[in-house]
């Protein structure tokens, strides 16, 4: 469950970068829609799936309030996935 947390981690952060940094930008200044609503349901389901993941393996691992409220900060901000995952979730770091 750890390998696909850490992907999920991963994939959330590389489809909130894409979606702000890229296909907003798209829909809004070159009126280009498309890719946007792809993206924007792609970053939706990885979004939705790291919040379930966290609450799962947090319950699982034990972990306290504080690291359940930083994942989910982190799933609210820029490039703070990246940072759970190589803080927080790589096989060596966890407990």
């Amino acid at each position: 469950m750890l390998k696909l947390f850490r992907a999920t981690a991963i994939l959330e952060g590389i489809s909130y970068l894409a979606l702000f940094g890229v296909t907003m930008p798209l829909k809004y200044w070159a009126e280009i829609p498309g890719p946007n609503k792809i993206v924007g349901n792609a970053h939706g389901v990885l979004f939705i799936a790291f919040i379930i993941l966290t609450i799962v393996v947090g319950i699982k691992k034990k972990w306290g309030i504080k690291k359940l409220l930083i994942f989910g900060v982190a799933s609210l901000l820029p490039f703070a996935t990246f940072y759970v995952e190589e803080k927080y979730l790589r096989p060596e770091k966890i407990a």
